[in-house]
């Protein structure tokens, strides 16, 4: 489902202001300059405005990368 990474680099290039901004599996907040905690805020809830679902504490406190992201939003998508 590459539809999730797509909407995933739309919503983070209009985050982090980065037009050139390609978002895989091992994507880190360490990859992108301006990945900073406003900005997490800012990703966190528009990812779930977009998706239509919110996480828990625990869900965001655990990721490592935007590939653990993904496999959340697959779970939890009734389009699965």
């Amino acid at each position: 489902m590459n539809d999730i990474y797509a909407q995933l680099t739309e919503i983070m290039i209009d985050i982090f202001n980065d037009d050139d901004l390609t978002v895989t599996p091992e994507t880190t907040a360490a990859c992108i300059e301006n990945w900073d905690s406003l900005n997490n805020i800012r990703l966190m809830a528009q990812i779930e405005s977009e998706f239509s679902m919110r996480f828990t504490t625990s869900e965001l406190t655990g990721l490592k990368n935007v590939g653990e992201l993904v496999a959340i939003l697959r779970a939890r998508s009734p389009r699965t």
